[in-house]
């Protein structure tokens, strides 16, 4: 399976509730450090729903997904003997997802977010099925679920009910035997006979509309997102402390940052990550040793960093906002209500359409163009530091013998490659749409096609970061003028510890596998603890 990120350590378990998940709270179910349980509510609604979708399979009434085809074949009846059997089918029949499959911990907030909206409580489905689903979740168990095939129509489809399949037991599963750091990267596949045989389980025979209540709905790009989501919120933090220790290396200036400037400018990202530059420079020594040089403004690359970075983080905010309501709403079809639900008298199946992807597209395509920026800025300050004549003085491509070595030379041409990368993902897929289902959906997302993308632009950023910090400790190595801010001098540290100065040329790849582990979301060696120990938090 695909490598992840780290993780951050959570003592409370998380209760569903159906209205109240946090994505910090999918990150701690996703790698394992809380436990999952429902809330008593959820149990009593779910029960009262499932009565109602039980009458209508025992009427002749024609209801949507309890007693009819799906899709184009919504139409076709279905006869009370075999409304089981349509169910399994379902499920069968729609799980032919292909390619990689989803990191182990996207595949297990995949599946919390699954348990969450059936305790919304307007599936349908019996209790029982949300229990095994938690059950799964506890005993350390993921589903096997490829990355490809959803076009987040009715939802995402494909993958949901390679979901679904792991409870039918078909299918396979992952699961990892012990814990550490890097376990996560090495989960054992498993049968999905043998996964529910650890949790306890026996395999579901789905009722009238479960199969469908299992697939409905936007929870493997929401799943994807949001944990690519977190990882740029911590990206866009680090990139304000890598960027300050470039322009200490630069021997930058910190005029730019002043308060006075970026209140004229209010927007609350630019504002955070001025007052973070301001905060990470403080006491550097590098900056008061050539304050009567003559330089009168830096490059944008290093001047506008509360811009560029700050308008990253509020385009992150706002995706923050469309998969935290996401991630807590019914997204399935057709919904049961009971009777005062909204304010509203009686009972009801209605068919709608809330399990199509577009906010959440939308959002996730936003999310690639804007941490993509952060690269592309970064890669910038990677070009000043190694080149002589933009690097105030440092030898060419921070090489101490230039010529006999090549330095960083090409560390930078990696950084070019990835930024080239994310260029061509960046493009949106939500602006796609190829009608499916004998045009009955004739109007896809693309969603979960826009959380892939995202997902690798993110791990693009985090490394060019990476190379930017390798790049920024050697020129600060190579300076006479003393020491960076006071809160950039523990992270330098760690990065010595893992990376020495470079006093000639040798297999960079290794330093840079060892730096991307430090931008990792880790809580054995934080970059980011590590500053905040100095300067109070980073926002």
């Amino acid at each position: 399976m695909p490598g992840t990120h780290g993780q951050h350590f959570f003592a409370d378990d998380v209760v569903l509730d159906g209205k109240s998940l946090t994505l910090e709270d999918v990150r701690a179910v996703s790698f394992m450090q809380s436990k999952v349980g429902v809330h008593d509510d959820v149990v009593q609604r779910m029960a009262d729903a499932r009565v109602l979708v039980e009458d209508i399979a025992k009427s002749d009434e024609p209801v949507y997904g309890i007693n009819t085809g799906f899709g184009a074949l919504a139409e076709v009846p279905i006869p009370k003997d075999k409304v089981e059997q349509l169910q399994t089918n379902l499920v069968r029949s729609h799980a032919v997802g292909v390619g990689d499959a989803l990191p182990f911990p996207t595949a297990r907030a995949l599946m919390l977010l699954r348990a969450n909206i059936l305790a919304v409580g307007h599936s349908g489905c019996r209790p029982k099925v949300l229990d095994h689903l938690v059950q799964l979740l506890n005993a350390k168990i993921a589903p096997d679920v490829p990355a490809q095939g959803s076009v987040g129509a009715s939802g995402d489809l494909a993958p949901l009910a390679h979901v679904a399949l792991l409870l039918l037991g078909e299918g396979h599963a992952f699961v990892v035997d012990d814990e550490g750091p890097r376990t996560l990267d090495r989960p054992k596949r498993i049968t999905a006979q043998e996964a529910l045989e650890r949790a306890g389980l026996e395999p579901l025979v789905l009722q009238a509309k479960e199969g469908l209540a299992l697939i409905n709905g936007t929870q493997a790009m929401s799943a994807r997102g949001t944990l690519a989501l977190l990882e740029a919120e911590r990206l866009c933090r680090l990139a304000d402390v890598i960027g300050a220790l470039s322009l200490d290396a630069l021997q930058g200036t910190h005029v730019a940052f002043d308060d006075r400037i970026h209140q004229t400018r209010p927007h609350p990202g630019q504002l955070a990550s001025a007052q973070n530059l301001r905060a990470l420079l403080d006491g550097s020594e590098i900056m008061a040793s050539h304050k009567d040089c003559g330089k009168v403004q830096d490059p944008y690359s290093l001047r506008c960093m509360p811009q560029v970075h700050g308008a990253t983080r509020d385009a992150l905010a706002y995706v923050r906002g469309v998969l935290e309501r996401e991630i807590n709403s019914g997204t399935d079809n057709p919904l049961v209500f009971l009777d005062g639900d909204y304010g509203h008298a009686g009972t009801a199946v209605l068919s709608g359409g809330n399990f199509h992807g577009q906010p959440v597209a939308l959002a996730l395509d936003f999310l690639s163009i804007a941490i993509a920026e952060l690269a592309n800025i970064s890669e910038r300050r990677i070009e000043q530091l190694v080149n002589p004549a933009l690097s105030s003085g440092l030898p060419p491509f921070l090489a101490k013998d230039p010529g006999l070595n090549s330095g960083f030379m090409i560390l930078q041409v990696t950084a070019a490659s990835l930024i080239n990368e994310n260029k061509v993902l960046s493009h949106p897929a939500s602006t796609d749409s190829i009608p499916s289902s004998a045009n009955r959906e004739d109007h896809v997302s693309m969603g979960m096609t826009a959380a892939n993308k995202a997902s690798t632009v993110v791990k693009n950023v985090r490394r060019v970061l990476g190379i930017e910090l390798i790049c920024a400790c050697q020129g600060i190595d190579l300076r006479d003028g003393g020491l960076p801010g006071k809160p950039l001098r523990p992270v330098y540290d760690m990065v010595r510890a893992k990376v020495p100065f470079a006093a000639e040329d040798r297999v960079y790849i290794d330093d840079m596998a060892a730096v991307d582990a430090l931008c990792e979301d880790t809580p054995e060696e934080d970059l980011l603890l590590a500053a905040e120990d100095i300067m109070g938090a980073i926002a």
